[in-house]
């Protein structure tokens, strides 16, 4: 595999500046470099990749396929390294630093991120595997060119500036374009190859989730999906900074973050689920009562699921009950199901498994006050990859499928 701290953001910025002078000697000098230099560089990239990257023509150097898509990614990679410096320099009070591309290197980036994540310089060389004076050397060089502090000591600890959690953030958003155009050029002539990192909230429908991977991996037999499940907040904050493409989940009426967009897939109708053996399971209709005596298990405040179940009572001018267990955890929810008299909320697809294996029951289906819109949720500046798109394509018309089956 591919280790991106290996390339040279010099070099990467190179590339961009070759294309638009359209020739190696006027790139050279907008560079700083020397013609030989300059063309060492890029065949130093062009072996890591394994794809050429520009042709000779009489016109001068014209990127290839593979050119144009990784250029275009490399734009918006150091897009968002200016970025992150620029917040930093402002913080600062302090003038922009012109061509930072050229000065920051790839090591003091892994530093950084690495030294931000664990608020530790031995526990960051670990996981990097540079030595920890280099890891010192790599920071202290990194505040030295910016001009301001990144990480204070706390004790035995070293704690990130607000300016340095804001730099990380960038930093990541511009390691997630490099992959993508590594992806992209991976999926080039056979169209293989190629990976998505998606997030998914336990509100995805697991049926349609499933049905959604397995069709995709179908389409794409050389592509691979990787799984990330985590609460909505970290999702989010995964999302934002570049290491997840998207998540599928139970969507926000109002969107918390300016820099996210919401796609809606379907409406989905949870019902009220208990175990097999429930007192309330002989009831044809229940009553207020019955939901009101009944002890229930329930994701905390700020959770869609949550708003329509309180929702549930107030529309019939009642308080709901006090909750003794607040819990988001699928698993949680079905072990107390299954030993006691607990309710909740799931989505026919969550307990399906259980239903048939006569474990779970569904006791009531209150109908539209408990509707959610599921759908995909993305950055607002999210440049998808050629397999992103065709994923996120297939997701919507999996969903049009599958929309008169929704209760």
């Amino acid at each position: 595999m591919r280790d991106l701290f290996e390339l040279n953001l010099r070099h990467l910025d190179a590339l961009s500046v070759i294309d638009r002078a359209g020739s190696m000697s006027a790139a050279a000098e907008q560079v700083n470099l020397s013609q030989p230099a300059l063309a060492q560089a890029v065949a130093k990239i062009e072996e890591w990749l394994g794809e050429r990257l520009f042709e000779r023509q009489p016109k001068g150097m014209v990127p290839t396929a593979a050119g144009r898509i990784l250029i275009m990614r490399i734009d918006r990679a150091l897009h968002y390294l200016r970025q992150g410096v620029r917040l930093v320099r402002r913080a600062a009070r302090l003038s922009p630093i012109a061509h930072i591309e050229q000065r920051i290197t790839m090591s003091q980036v892994r530093a950084l991120i690495a030294v931000e994540g664990t608020s530790s310089y031995a526990v960051a060389a670990k996981s990097t595997g540079l030595s920890q004076p280099a890891v010192h050397r790599a920071v202290r060089d990194l505040q030295e060119l910016l001009d301001h502090a990144l990480f204070v000591r706390v004790g035995r600890a070293v704690r990130p500036t607000e300016v340095a959690s804001r730099l990380v953030r960038f930093a990541r958003l511009m390691l997630s374009e490099l992959r993508a155009g590594l992806d992209d050029i991976d999926t080039l002539g056979a169209g293989q190859g190629g990976h998505i990192r998606l997030g998914a909230l336990a509100a995805a429908r697991a049926m349609y989730l499933s049905e959604l991977l397995g069709d995709f991996a179908a389409a794409h037999p050389g592509a691979s999906v990787q799984v990330i499940e985590a609460p909505y907040g970290e999702l989010l904050n995964d999302l934002r900074q570049g290491d997840i493409d998207l998540f599928i989940g139970a969507l926000r009426d109002i969107p918390p973050a300016r820099d996210i967009v919401q796609e809606s897939l379907f409406d989905d109708y949870p019902v009220i689920v208990g175990g097999a053996s429930h007192p309330l399971r002989n009831k044809t209709s229940l009553s207020l009562d019955d939901l009101l005596s009944a002890p229930w298990v329930i994701p905390s405040r700020g959770v869609p699921m949550r708003a329509n179940w309180e929702r549930m009572f107030t529309n019939h001018g009642a308080e709901p009950p006090r909750l003794r267990i607040e819990s988001g955890s699928v698993l949680i929810t079905r072990g107390l199901l299954l030993k006691g008299d607990w309710l909740t909320l799931m989505s026919r697809d969550q307990f399906l498994f259980e239903r048939i294996a006569g474990a779970l029951i569904e006791i009531g289906a209150p109908g539209a006050v408990l509707r959610r819109h599921i759908g995909l949720t993305r950055r607002m500046d999210w440049h998808p990859t050629s397999l992103q798109a065709a994923f996120v394509e297939l997701a919507h018309r999996l969903a049009e499928k599958r929309h008169q089956k929704i209760p």
